[in-house]
């Protein structure tokens, strides 16, 4: 069951693309984050109760996982919301995060101690170029200083949350981790909220549908396993599989959503997996 975690990573968080849309359509982005992490918060902090497992931590434990919940949650989403509601072209916004795995492999042998080898590089390289040819076509002309700025946060805050999560201390239950990273997602959104935004929400059947997948699947479920996988195996490697998440989500637009596959995406998508399986295998 373990082995197949990133393969169901993949396809939860490639999902969360298609549902975005509808949801920066229906609400301010800060606004949106802020309801979903309350009830993500919510979840996680039921289950953790259900399941027996105290969320009484120590002042370590609990600065470091809500600190980790304002990396990942408040300014990667946060960044990557804002700046695709502001008009920031959505192959650019996803291109530059796909830039990661490039950046956290870059800094996990200074920062982690981890040996990122010439055949990792060579697969990483080849994931990269994959994703471009994936998102290339669709990049478009119009680019928002403000966007690319908040886009360049969100790629800092993902690869800064990934090798802090890595670099963690504690061993807390994943729930209550996950519990206390929702916290402080949800209050740095709110604190946004306070600082400059107008929030507002239509509360639409697209936006209800849309939102219950990213807080379920998404977050309940991808985000559950990508802790997971940082855990248990070094970060170099884990980020690597976020190369596939642009091919799989044009892959799920043209199921899903009649938008269309090019062979140049099925190339790119082809050469991806290519550069991912080089990356990842032992």
């Amino acid at each position: 069951m373990v082995k197949i975690f990133p393969f169901i990573f993949i396809l939860l968080w490639s999902s969360a693309f298609i549902t975005t849309k509808p949801i920066i359509d229906n609400s301010d982005p800060f606004t949106a984050l802020a309801f979903r992490f309350f009830f993500v918060a919510i979840g996680f902090y039921l289950f953790s109760l259900y399941s027996k497992q105290s969320i009484v931590v120590n002042k370590k434990n609990l600065i470091e996982s809500i600190f980790s919940g304002v990396l990942f949650h408040g300014f990667y989403l946060g960044g990557v919301f804002y700046s695709i509601s502001i008009g920031m072209p959505t192959g650019i916004a996803a291109l530059i995060v796909t830039l990661q795995p490039v950046l956290t492999n870059a800094l996990s042998a200074p920062l982690l101690g981890e040996k990122v080898t010439t055949k990792q590089w060579i697969g990483i390289l080849l994931g990269f170029v994959g994703a471009t040819l994936v998102l290339g076509m669709d990049i478009g002309s119009g680019i928002p200083m403000l966007g690319l700025v908040a886009t360049v946060v969100a790629l800092i805050a993902i690869t800064a949350s990934t090798i802090w999560q890595k670099k963690l201390s504690n061993n807390l239950p994943l729930p209550v981790s996950n519990f206390y990273q929702a916290v402080g997602g949800c209050l740095f959104h709110i604190l946004i909220i306070i600082i400059f935004a107008k929030p507002y929400i239509n509360f639409t059947k697209t936006f209800f549908i849309a939102i219950s997948h990213q807080i379920f699947l998404v977050s309940f479920g991808a985000f559950t396993i990508l802790m997971y996988l940082i855990k248990k195996n070094s970060a170099s490697k884990t980020v690597s599989i976020f190369f596939l998440i642009p091919g799989t989500s044009a892959i799920m637009a043209w199921l899903f959503l009649n938008e269309s596959l090019t062979n140049l995406d099925l190339l790119g998508f082809l050469i991806t997996t290519i550069g991912v399986y080089i990356a990842t295998r032992n």
